[in-house]
């Protein structure tokens, strides 16, 4: 089980662990040792976790998850192939933490009418600044 908060586990049935070989160096081991992991968790048909959830999730601008609605992380951090596990699993508890924090509806507000004339202001005063420095033509 994999736990987000005290109130959602995920089952270890519904998350894909697969040892591939790690890239860049290692030595000798590194053609031989499957020490990276590669997690897939289908988040458009997990029964575990709820609709709005599966919405959150699916709507952040999160390049691990694809179109069909899966998670995909890659975890070759560590040599190990066990901490490299426990990173992909912490990795996805956190991109699901992320999503469960509900975002506020953002406020539309206007510029107040002092704040409108200090801009302008600052702006002819930026190009009073620039006319002066011009070259005179002969």
């Amino acid at each position: 089980m994999l736990k987000i908060n005290d109130d959602l586990l995920i089952p270890e049935s519904e998350i894909d662990l697969t040892a591939i070989r790690a890239q860049g160096p290692g030595g000798q081991n590194v053609n031989k040792v499957s020490s990276a992991i590669h997690l897939r968790f289908d988040i458009a048909n997990s029964p575990t976790l709820g609709e709005d959830l599966k919405q959150r999730l699916l709507q952040l601008n999160d390049r691990r998850i694809s179109k069909s609605g899966v998670a995909v992380i890659k975890s070759r951090r560590f040599r190990n192939q066990d901490k490299n596990r426990e990173d992909a699993r912490g990795r996805l508890a956190d991109l699901i933490r992320k999503a469960l924090v509900e975002q506020k509806p953002r406020k539309k507000t206007r510029p107040s009418r002092k704040a409108k004339e200090k801009r302008l202001q600052d702006k002819s005063r930026r190009s009073r600044l620039k006319q002066s420095r011009r070259q005179l033509d002969d």
